[in-house]
């Protein structure tokens, strides 16, 4: 296939980005996205340009690393993937294919489709973890009993792998997929309820510094997360919000 390619490049946080075209040629259905950009970047470099600086780690839709913005969808035009497990067989030759980094306030550029999103991490520490007894009489996690229905939904909401596309995908640039996301998967577990109170008040006070957005129940967020989290997650954060605002 041969494909032109509209790739963002910004030089560093302070600087000015801009669209820049590149052809590209050679290109097999049954490359991964990630293996089209390489392409791209080992041909940048015989010709002593500079390479797109993008992010990537596991490259089997795991991690989140590879968020990219491809022709104005998080993470491309097939569903229920990460952009490291989009294939251009999803694109016909000729096209041109826009690639963008993740857009927000709270996702600053870093360089070219490289973001920061430590924000997330922060909003992790402000109540992402549970007690643990560390001293010598821990208590095997198979010895409480747990609702199979309860299980189930925490599992269903740990599988969220917080690469943004929540975010990205949200007219408001809000988080609250994400956040009720790690507000569920322990507010469904017994382990998880001694702090349930803080841990609600705390993230969603810490979304709020970082200055993520506010959700306005469009569902672009449920649509593009790779991972399929629900809706339901935010309805579930919610409630538990005003239970921990009633107790002070």
């Amino acid at each position: 296939m041969k494909l032109t390619l509209k790739i963002w490049r910004q030089k560093n946080a302070d600087a000015k980005g801009q669209i820049v075209e590149y052809p590209i040629d050679g290109i097999e259905g049954d490359m991964s996205f990630l293996e089209m950009l390489d392409i791209l970047n080992e041909d940048l470099i015989t010709k002593g340009e500079e390479p797109v600086a993008f992010d990537h780690d596991c490259r089997e839709g795991i991690c989140g690393m590879c968020s990219l913005h491809i022709n104005g969808e998080p993470h491309g035009p097939d569903k229920g993937i990460t952009t490291c497990q989009l294939h251009m067989r999803m694109f016909k030759d000729g096209d041109t294919i826009f690639i963008e980094p993740f857009r927000a306030n709270a996702f600053p550029v870093i360089k070219d489709l490289v973001v920061d999103r430590s924000s997330f991490d922060r909003i992790q520490h402000a109540g992402g973890f549970i007690s643990v007894n560390t001293s010598g009489n821990t208590i095997d996690a198979n010895a409480i009993p747990i609702n199979k229905h309860d299980a189930d939904e925490a599992f269903e909401a740990a599988t969220c792998i917080g690469c943004g596309a929540c975010v990205a995908s949200c007219k408001n640039s809000s988080a609250m997929l994400f956040v009720s996301a790690k507000v569920s998967q322990f507010a469904l577990l017994p382990q998880g309820k001694i702090e349930a109170t803080e841990r609600v008040l705390n993230m969603v006070k810490q979304m709020d510094e970082e200055g993520f957005g506010n959700c306005t129940n469009t569902g672009a967020c449920e649509v593009e997360c790779p991972k399929g989290i629900s809706l339901e997650n935010i309805a579930r954060m919610n409630r538990e919000y005003l239970s921990a605002s009633l107790k002070g």
